[in-house]
């Protein structure tokens, strides 16, 4: 009667659409950003058109592959998830645009997310040898410790951590993609900024999302394990590291900032991502913590529309 009500709900989408559900498309499309936005702030300037359109291709083959190599091998956890009822209040929710870990409702088959996975990472890993075999290199990393960061589901709320560093991860890449030498110092403060995001802005707020059908399998996040109140601490605290980092960030790129730029990326910041912690953070609500994590997701793509102004202008 269940699967029978999931595919009446779903009945209406086309198989395309369901693989975009399955890497999580419309999130990924912002996630790429970040890699552009710590690309372009380590030159100052646009790359190459032939760098640009292999690194787009590159990016977005890598994000598509993470995202499902995620609900593959979470396939198990997600049908227990589905079967406790993680389809509950999630319309408000970023990641429910498309249908949630559809390979767990039945609408993929294990077999086809498999091959999908697969496909989008030998794309991912062509692209980025093209680019600089390094990224390769970063590339099978953040795949790993993505494996990691799911199998810890039910080991330690730390598992947070290791989602900090897949998320940094593409970033990281593009700036090798862009140049073989680049800066410690910048790589540091761009993995941090970026790390806190991340944990601040969106793993903590994701776990909130399912914290029921997370208590019941006896899940071990921050939200779980710590309850909402310190899990709304650490979120708000990440997200004032993640903005005293931005300044860092910038301060060691070469792009220059002029003070209107400076000026828009607080602005940004404090919308984006202080103003729905510091929500959270009092109120302690589920809606909220979803509402942190859907404007958070933004937040790359803001800073690089910032960027990409100040490089036009």
């Amino acid at each position: 009667m269940e699967d029978s009500a999931i595919q009446n709900r779903y009945s209406g989408f086309s198989r395309i659409k369901l693989f975009w559900a399955l890497s999580r498309t419309p999130h990924g499309l912002l996630d790429m950003s970040t890699p552009a936005l710590g690309a372009l702030l380590w030159l100052g300037a646009f790359p190459p058109i032939n760098i640009i359109i292999l690194g787009i291709i590159t990016v977005f083959a890598g994000y598509t592959a993470v995202y499902a190599w995620n609900d593959v091998i979470d396939h198990r956890v997600d049908k227990e998830k589905t079967r406790i009822g993680s389809l509950r209040e999630t319309e408000n929710y970023l990641d429910a645009v498309l249908p949630r870990h559809p390979m767990a409702q039945g609408l993929l088959s294990l077999r086809e997310g498999l091959l999908w996975a697969l496909g989008w990472s030998l794309l991912a890993i062509i692209g980025a040898y093209r680019l600089n075999p390094v990224c390769v290199l970063i590339f099978v990393a953040g795949c790993f410790l993505e494996a990691i960061y799911c199998l810890m589901l039910k080991v330690s709320p730390f598992r947070t951590i290791v989602s900090g560093g897949v998320k940094t991860s593409g970033a990281v890449a593009a700036i090798f993609a862009v140049d073989p030498n680049p800066s410690l110092v910048y790589i540091i403060v761009l993995f941090l900024w970026l790390f806190f995001w991340e944990i601040g802005g969106q793993n903590i707020p994701a776990d909130w999302a399912d914290i029921e059908e997370d208590r019941q399998l006896q899940a071990q996040t921050i939200p779980v394990r710590l309850g909402t109140g310190y899990a709304a601490l650490i979120s708000l605290g990440c997200i004032i590291l993640a903005l005293a980092m931005n300044i860092l960030v910038f301060y060691h790129s070469n792009l220059g900032f002029d003070p209107p730029s400076v000026i828009a990326c607080l602005i940004t910041g404090v919308y984006l991502l202080l103003q729905p912690a510091l929500r959270t953070f009092m109120s302690k609500k589920r809606s909220h913590a979803m509402g942190l994590f859907n404007k958070a997701s933004y937040y790359p793509l803001a800073m690089l529309g910032v960027v990409v102004i100040n490089l036009l202008i």
